[in-house]
């Protein structure tokens, strides 16, 4: 399959279009005209989230979990991309009461979930040119001393791991996949688009990418979200496993050229 960029107009499928990065990346593909299918466990919450005078023509919002491998039929046709934000808390909380299909524990989101996403993805869009996939830092070092160890009390590093591991050896997709640190900024809770576009981090806007999984800062979730959009418009990201974290300075906000650089140090490496 290529791994070539993908380019507005093209359909891009936002898993977890309703957390804390999914609503800001669809947020922010509809805005640079891409069509964007928005996967949420609650349809009336994503329609709610993306309604109102400030609503796009771009997003249609779909209902559909991936703990449940029947719900995902026909929901990746016609995709050139896909954007994976799904997750749950790393330790017991009240987002892991389980409903009509189970838990919503690590195992079950983490690797159930994100696995069926992916091999719903592999089958139904011969053509797709990204999977992209938001995982999160320390996946290499969970099993050893330290702060990675105590997140992992409850496997959702393993098993974020474990999915990673699905889509590089197994899915025969091209991906990229994005090990945020620890995430700040959000999540957002207006239901405005504009508010979700406006966001700023602050001073700490800069970005820093890196191979492999060694950063342990923290990293605004609208970089994040920004950092997404352009790894689906530059195919050089095809393949590439990085971590990211934000530092002071201005950073290269919506800056193809800025984001090209960075890039360049996380694929040539």
């Amino acid at each position: 399959r290529s791994g070539a960029a993908c380019t507005p107009g093209d359909t891009v499928v936002v898993a977890g279009a309703t957390g804390g990065v999914g609503q800001l990346t669809v947020a922010k593909l509809a805005e640079r005209g891409f069509m964007v299918r928005a996967l949420s466990r609650d349809k009336p919450r994503c329609q709610a989230l993306f309604a109102g005078d400030k609503a796009s023509d771009n997003i249609e919002c779909v209902e559909a979990d991936g703990r449940d491998a029947s719900s995902l039929a026909g929901v990746f046709e016609g995709a050139s991309a896909v954007v994976c934000c799904t997750g749950t808390t790393a330790f017991p909380s009240a987002r892991w009461k389980a409903d009509d299909n189970g838990s919503n524990n690590p195992k079950a989101t983490d690797l159930v979930g994100a696995t069926n996403l992916i091999k719903a993805a592999a089958t139904q869009a011969p053509a797709l040119r990204r999977y992209a996939l938001l995982t999160s830092a320390g996946v290499e070092r969970y099993d050893s001393f330290g702060p990675y160890a105590m997140m992992n009390a409850f496997g959702v590093l393993e098993c974020k791991a474990e999915s990673e591991r699905y889509l590089r050896e197994q899915s025969g997709l091209p991906y990229t996949i994005v090990r945020p640190c620890r995430l700040t900024d959000g999540p957002y809770t207006s239901y405005d688009l504009n508010t979700l576009l406006g966001g700023v981090a602050g001073n700490r806007q800069e970005v820093v990418l890196k191979q492999g999984d060694s950063l342990d800062g923290e990293v605004s979730r609208i970089a994040v979200a920004e950092c997404l959009v352009q790894c689906l418009t530059h195919a050089e990201t095809s393949g590439a496993v990085f971590g990211m974290e934000s530092t002071e300075g201005a950073g290269p906000g919506k800056d193809a050229d800025a984001w090209s650089a960075l890039f360049a140090g996380v694929v040539s490496a």
